[in-house]
């Protein structure tokens, strides 16, 4: 099949574009390659697509209405990928406007492309941020998400209701993928991993918000990648059983769904860092600091009905996972093991 990805010289987009490549399916990608974090990443990751035959990428905002609809026109798409967006809690914080362009109005874009031209699933990026001020763990799909901590997190439920409506009025089969704190190789420099990575192997402090105490569902970008692929043809369908009073957020009466994608394993921000350390080799120095604006004490993902749509759950060990990404990590940046 023909496939859109947006946000291809992204973390998530990258590592999904492979994996339909390697399918055989033809994938088209789209990212605005700016500057939130080092452009010189994005391109290595596309340095890494573009050989591939079936792989074709155009430079491209998605707030530019005109340049999507074009897109979308000429192409043909029977599957939409949606992982582009502003990515990042914290620099929402001071560039809401960044967030209003690409993760709304982009959205609706994306929207009004798949419903024009017959695409026959749209697959978006959520985040497990939704959850925001929710204490009950592990998170489920099947929870109220009305209090967002932060900007970021609020266009992400935003999205889910853009999707909804989209879904009902024109029949549009969409799927919100709530993402667990992903990590791996290729990943963001903006992310805790990356930055802890490079500071301690510069002996520099790292700075660990409150005191530590905090947990994570860290999940492998593998894991994530392969549960993304696998939902592709997994196109929901409506359910007429469905009434608000007795349904879940994450279900319809319009062909709609939520699912959480995540390890199921939260580990607490210290054993982190030390699982970290012994990756590396090298023990962390931390700067240790009160909790952030807009930073939540706890994500846990309840992946049940992922795995009964699938067939499988992200497991991916720390351990494992950290030492996937130190290898990347040193071979790109030519760090001595």
């Amino acid at each position: 099949m023909k496939m859109l990805v947006t946000g291809a010289a992204g973390f998530i987009g990258f590592h999904v574009s492979e994996r339909l490549l390697a399918a055989g399916h033809q994938v088209v990608g789209i990212d605005n390659l700016n500057d939130y974090y080092d452009v010189r990443l994005k391109q290595a990751r596309l340095d890494r697509l573009t050989p591939h035959p079936q792989f074709r990428f155009e430079k491209m905002e998605l707030a530019d209405r005109a340049a999507i609809a074009d897109l979308f026109a000429r192409e043909g798409f029977a599957r939409v990928i949606h992982l582009g967006a502003q990515a990042g809690v914290r620099y929402s914080l001071d560039n809401p406007h960044a967030y209003a362009d690409a993760n709304l109005v982009g959205h609706l874009n994306i929207l009004e492309g798949c419903r024009h031209h017959q695409v026959g699933h749209l697959l978006y990026a959520s985040s497990s941020s939704v959850y925001g001020l929710n204490r009950k763990t592990p998170f489920s799909t099947a929870d109220s998400v009305d209090h967002p901590v932060s900007l970021y997190a609020a266009t992400k439920k935003a999205n889910e209701l853009m999707s909804h409506s989209y879904a009902h009025l024109y029949g549009l089969p969409v799927t919100g993928l709530r993402f667990f704190t992903v990590y791996g190789p290729w990943g963001r420099p903006d992310m805790a991993l990356f930055k802890f990575a490079k500071a301690i192997l510069e002996g520099k402090p790292i700075d660990v918000y409150n005191y530590g105490d905090m947990r994570r569902d860290f999940t492998y970008i593998d894991d994530i990648a392969e549960a993304v692929v696998r939902l592709t043809d997994v196109i929901p369908q409506p359910n007429p059983d469905w009434t608000v009073e007795s349904g879940t957020p994450a279900d319809s009466s319009a062909p709609y769904r939520v699912y959480n994608i995540g390890n199921s394993q939260p580990v607490a921000l210290i054993d982190f860092i030390r699982t970290l350390e012994g990756a590396l080799g090298v023990p962390a120095q931390m700067n240790l600091l009160p909790l952030q604006p807009g930073d939540v004490l706890e994500t846990s993902a309840d992946t049940a009905a992922l795995e009964a749509a699938i067939g499988f759950k992200p497991s991916t060990t720390l351990a494992h996972g950290l030492a996937q990404f130190v290898a990347w990590y040193r071979g790109l940046y030519a760090q001595p093991a």
